[in-house]
């Protein structure tokens, strides 16, 4: 039976079977020990497993809370061979859903090429201003490729709103953020 017989098999679209997949992905990085993301380096496990070698673009985000634990993974868009669409209203609105206070950006490249796009980079500072309204901070955007996946914070190319992400978060910007988000509710 192939893949499409057993979708049908099971009564499951193929958005469901990414949902799953990201579950399965955020299960196995809580599983491994690795509650919170803090460094590029930890966020490549999360995504590489479940987006290497997909034959069309998939663009997953990564919520986190404040201490940057996993909230949950989700793909977000799906796209061709070459391109994803990607909205940031819906984007902003799952982070405010699930109480994000930072989101991690993963999506691969289906030609194996890993280097970010002019694209990729527009629609990181389009994000990124966005979910800075609401102050959610945008820790990471990776590209898997064929190769090693590329981490656009790494490299310097979040924009205005990414600053001194990584790392802890002291216990008075959480006590701050606290205080925020309960004002907000």
């Amino acid at each position: 039976m192939n893949v499409h017989d057993q979708v049908a098999h099971y009564g499951l679209t193929a958005d469901e079977i990414m949902d799953l997949a990201g579950a399965i992905a955020a299960e196995q990085f809580k599983r491994d020990g690795l509650s919170a993301v803090g460094s590029p380096e930890s966020a490549i496990p999360l995504f590489q497993k479940f987006l290497a070698g997909r034959a069309e673009e998939v663009f997953a985000v990564a919520f986190l809370d404040n201490g940057h634990r996993l909230i949950k993974l989700e793909n977000l868009f799906r796209g061709t061979v070459d391109a994803a669409t990607v909205y940031p209203r819906v984007v902003a609105e799952r982070a405010l859903r699930y109480g994000a206070a930072a989101v991690i950006f993963a999506h691969n490249h289906p030609s194996g090429n890993g280097e970010p796009s002019l694209g990729d980079q527009s629609i990181t500072r389009r994000l990124s201003d966005c979910l800075a309204l609401f102050e959610i901070r945008v820790l990471d955007h990776l590209i898997i490729g064929a190769g090693q996946p590329v981490s656009m914070a790494a490299r310097g190319m979040l924009g205005r709103h990414s600053g001194p992400i990584w790392g802890a978060v002291s216990e008075q910007e959480f006590a701050a953020d606290e205080a925020k988000r309960a004002k907000r509710s």
